[in-house]
């Protein structure tokens, strides 16, 4: 396997700034090649489709070619691919159609460990119909989801397990074959949020066992736009439709309005991105993404690891969560300091990082609050070790 960061890092003309951004959990760098993408779509001539014209015609290939390249990253099918303008909107989309069928006496069941993507939509439409939320919780020592609770949540009357495939805030990545295996016994949907894991682990939606997975091109480099890919795109035709054209058929039943092609464009480059990391990656662009992804998997092993080894040798630092599997993002607090004042003095060294309050599900299941929040940085494609040895001296000057 190659990865080159160097070479990767010659990609995103972002970086010019000067900046260290650790702050990839929130969406990484634009590289050149999605903006050049995005741009030149900006300047063709294009319409709505369903015309005979060209212009028509390049806006349906650019809408295929994205169902495609979303469907290659997850291992779906093109047809069962939804597109949108985040997984947040997509999710809410999804959990109405579902919850418009739900009565009281029905539940879903959420996790400590989503993000609130992947938890509102479910909440809302349990208190709409009556249904009772259940919750997966973590274990407050390693922030693991426990599996062993999914045989005692999920019931005959669930009717959806929505699980995150890894957690942006604290890296956890949970083994989801026990929910997967509840949620089949039981017919309920497996909703499995994939944002935060997309950029560093290579997905399957079959060997997860998901009925449904929700990515964020922006979470890997790409514009502003979400996917929903199901497993059986028969599944779509059964949804409730929030389409427009009240004849739409297939993933356009879940798609309000007209796309934004340039950003369409441009996802179909980011997904070509990913699928270049490894610059000895041959044959099809789901084989290429595997080989990748799987370059980039073992090059962010080595780094978090020198991450994890340096913040637990500085006094009064302590790490949040220890997973056996996770993705390169971290959480952390300094004794005395508060995180707010820890990121702004991050800042002042100019390195970007994110301070949560304790209002995330899991800061909050762990009472983060009550030390004054928690500090969350994520490793990017593009983060060298000179930047992790950055973030460290930056940190010890607060102990």
């Amino acid at each position: 396997m190659a990865f080159d960061v160097a070479a990767v890092r010659g990609l995103f003309p972002a970086l010019g700034d000067g900046w260290v951004h650790l702050d990839a959990p929130a969406g990484m760098q634009v590289p050149e090649q999605v903006a050049t993408a995005a741009s030149t779509a900006l300047r063709a001539p294009v319409s709505g489709p369903g015309g005979n014209f060209p212009a028509s015609q390049r806006a349906e290939a650019i809408v295929e070619a994205a169902r495609r390249a979303i469907a290659d990253l997850v291992g779906a099918k093109p047809s069962g691919v939804v597109l949108g303008p985040n997984s947040a909107v997509l999710l809410g989309r999804l959990a109405d159609a579902l919850g418009d069928g739900w009565m009281i006496g029905d539940d879903v069941v959420v996790s400590r460990l989503d993000s609130p993507a992947n938890v509102d939509p479910w909440q809302r439409a349990a208190q709409r119909s009556g249904s009772t939320v259940r919750w997966a919780e973590i274990d407050i020592e390693t922030c693991e989801l426990p599996t062993w609770q999914y045989g005692e949540l999920v019931t005959p009357r669930t009717k959806v397990v929505a699980v995150t495939a890894a957690s942006g805030a604290v890296g956890t990545r949970p083994d989801l074959r026990p929910a997967a295996e509840a949620a089949d016994e039981h017919d309920a949907l497996l909703v499995v949020d994939a944002s935060a894991a997309a950029p560093f682990v290579p997905l399957d939606i079959t060997e997860l066992g998901a009925d449904v997975i929700a990515v964020n091109a922006s979470a890997w480099g790409g514009p502003q736009v979400g996917a929903l890919a199901f497993r059986d795109p028969a599944m779509l035709d059964h949804l409730p439709s929030v389409a427009l054209d009240h004849s739409a058929r297939g993933p356009e039943r879940l798609e309000m309005g007209p796309h934004a092609l340039p950003l369409l464009a441009g996802l179909v480059a980011s997904v070509d991105y990913l699928a270049g990391l490894d610059d000895a990656a041959i044959g099809p662009r789901r084989e290429r993404l595997l080989t990748s992804l799987r370059a980039v998997k073992s090059y962010q092993a080595g780094l978090l690891n020198t991450l994890h080894n340096g913040l637990r040798k500085i006094d009064d630092v302590m790490l949040i969560g220890d997973s056996m599997r996770r993705i390169p993002a971290v959480a952390f607090t300094v004794s005395g300091v508060k995180a707010e004042d820890a990121v702004a003095h991050l800042a002042d060294r100019g390195i970007c990082a994110f301070a949560d309050p304790g209002t995330h599900g899991v800061f909050a299941a762990l009472g983060a609050a009550e030390v004054g929040g928690a500090v969350c940085v994520g490793l990017a494609h593009y983060t060298n070790t000179t930047e992790v040895d950055q973030l460290l001296q930056a940190v010890a000057e607060l102990t």
